[in-house]
């Protein structure tokens, strides 16, 4: 017993201590952990607040419902792609950028991301729509863009093939990959899918 009185006491002066983005932080990462772990259906508002070594009513008067919460997590935590690599051939431009999206998908705001994706039904998800597309899809196709740009003035990439559905392709086939077969995307099924997909589907006529 004396042990149990003395464990829960810096817990809840550590609790009462903190405030306001400091306390803010601490529920959005616990709730990035609670999804990357039990995932959307298992995450609970307690939960969180267990985590976060806070009360329930702390969260409730910042977010009015899970799926608020969850937005602001994902909104804090998503890693960002900011930057197209540059390492002078379209080929090794578009490994580089698929080690960083795998990398993203595998961390764990990418792990709670996932989780939300494929266990939240229509109306659910469509709650995260904005989330996801300013987040994840409109920096990820940016980036590619600048990648094949680039492939174009140097002559490697055929001048039409900045367009959406080409665009589409390498990060479809990573999430459709990792959906449905549960590939991990080493290195080698990197370097296998952009050969085999986006090098051929990017090359000049006769390249």
């Amino acid at each position: 017993m004396v042990t149990s009185r003395w464990t829960a006491a810096p817990a809840q002066a550590a609790s009462s201590r903190r405030r306001g983005a400091v306390l803010e932080r601490a529920i959005l990462e616990a709730a990035l952990e609670q999804l990357s772990t039990v995932g959307w259906h298992g995450l609970t508002m307690e939960g969180v607040a267990t985590r976060a070594q806070t009360g329930k009513a702390a969260i409730y008067r910042r977010w009015p419902s899970k799926e608020d919460l969850v937005a602001d997590a994902l909104r804090a935590g998503l890693p960002r792609i900011e930057a197209a690599p540059d390492l002078g051939s379209v080929r090794e431009d578009l490994v580089a950028l698929c080690r960083v999206a795998r990398d993203a998908m595998y961390s764990r705001p990418g792990s709670a991301l996932r989780s939300v994706i494929h266990e939240c039904d229509s109306v659910q998800a469509e709650r995260f729509h904005d989330v996801i597309v300013q987040g994840v899809v409109e920096p990820t196709v940016k980036v590619l863009r600048e990648v094949i740009d680039r492939g174009i003035e140097r002559g490697e990439v055929r001048p039409d093939a900045a367009n959406g559905y080409v665009c589409d392709a390498m990060p479809a086939m990573m999430m459709y990959r990792s959906k449905i077969c549960g590939s991990e995307w080493s290195d080698q099924d990197i370097e296998e899918m952009v050969d085999q997909l986006m090098v051929p589907l990017l090359r000049t006529t006769g390249g």
